[in-house]
């Protein structure tokens, strides 16, 4: 059984925990909300062992420069969140969505063929946030609505993309 390895990235709004599979990152997740990062090693991954690593030279390098202003420095990361169907199809159509800009759950639930409450489900286990960008999904009437990172982060997050909150 081959490990998972587990990296470490800081950011100016808290450090981020990584998992990666066969050089995919498969977790992305800030480090103090770790008991998601449990919960989903234990859901996908259960019995795998998980090693330690440096971060790998290009990962560091795309979140410094995304961190330092380049906002579509992730993108160029291999991810690979594993979910149902569905959560996967959710994950895959949040990087539709362009650093700047945001869409409402009724627009991402348009993009899927679904519902905006089963697309808030999917958005909400998302494993990778930052590179399945679940932070761009806003409230239908432009106000922010739940992150597991927390409000304060998605708001400097879109801040970061130069999208323009809502007063």
């Amino acid at each position: 059984m081959t490990a998972l390895e587990r990296t470490f990235i800081e950011s100016p709004i808290g450090n981020i925990t990584l998992v990666l599979e066969d050089g995919k990152i498969v977790i992305c997740e800030f480090s103090d909300r770790d008991t998601r990062v449990v919960r989903q090693l234990a859901k996908r991954y259960p019995g795998r062992p998980v090693v330690e690593i440096d971060a790998p030279a290009p990962v560091k390098t795309a979140f410094d420069a995304y961190f330092k202003g380049d906002r579509n420095a992730l993108d160029i990361l291999p991810s690979a969140p594993k979910g149902t169907p569905f959560q996967e199809q959710v994950w895959a159509t949040l990087k539709r969505i362009p650093a700047g800009e945001v869409w409402s759950y009724a627009d991402l639930a348009d993009a899927v063929g679904s519902h905006p409450r089963a697309v808030g489900g999917a958005n909400g286990a998302n494993p990778c946030a930052l590179l399945h960008p679940c932070h761009r999904v806003i409230g239908a009437d432009g106000n922010l609505t739940g992150y597991a990172g927390g409000l304060e982060r998605k708001a400097w997050l879109l801040a970061h993309e130069e999208y323009q909150i809502k007063a």
